[in-house]
């Protein structure tokens, strides 16, 4: 897929990668997408926090417990949908990823959302909205909306969401939260009645 000096994806996995001096000299470890390869849902994040980068595993903070009550609230654990990153690598104190860190990390990405070949991206947050709508985004007042975007070589369906975090930040961001995901499960075909092992993984809490 790419020189091996530059990176190296094996499958959904990027095993290798000095696109970023920054990020590299910043991360302990590539932080690739966990949950189910062929899932319906795929949430995108912006980057790994200190947490992820220690763990090797996107959204395993507080707005990780978020978004995993959220999934079990609905019928699903976090091992029936996928959920990755914007770029794989955690930017020096939690900074936003500049827009040339998303852009070399957008490989791996479009790779992965074509493996995994969803029925619908969430993103979470105004970063990866923004990175992959191609445009400014007013991510509370769009949370919700469905757009369409070429990712992963094709046209796909592009939900817009607040993170996680900042229904811990502003509590206002609770409902708009749940009304994006509500909407999410069911735009992928999920009956949260099936949802497949949503009981599976309350130890996390």
């Amino acid at each position: 897929m790419t020189d091996a000096v530059d990176g190296t994806m094996d499958g959904l996995e990027v095993t290798a990668c000095e696109r970023c001096p920054e990020l590299c000299a910043s991360r302990s470890r590539i932080v690739n997408g966990v949950g189910d390869a062929d899932a319906a849902l795929l949430f995108v994040g912006e980057a790994p926090g200190e947490q992820e980068d220690r763990e090797g595993e996107p959204f395993v903070g507080r707005s990780g417990d978020v978004l995993t009550a959220a999934l079990r609230d609905r019928g699903l654990a976090r091992q029936d949908v996928r959920i990755t990153n914007c770029v794989r690598c955690r930017p020096p104190e939690n900074r936003d990823p500049h827009v040339e860190e998303r852009e070399n990390c957008r490989e791996y990405l479009d790779r992965e959302v074509e493996l995994v070949d969803p029925e619908l991206i969430v993103t979470l947050g105004k970063v990866p909205g923004e990175h992959l709508l191609g445009r400014s985004l007013a991510v509370t007042k769009e949370a919700g909306t469905v757009h369409d975007a070429r990712v992963g070589g094709r046209s796909r369906r592009v939900l817009v969401s607040v993170h996680p975090a900042a229904t811990l930040y502003d509590p206002g961001q609770k409902e708009t939260f749940a009304a994006a995901l509500d909407e999410a499960v069911a735009l992928a075909g999920l009956d949260a009645d099936d949802g497949g092992g949503g009981q599976s993984r309350l130890g996390e809490f």
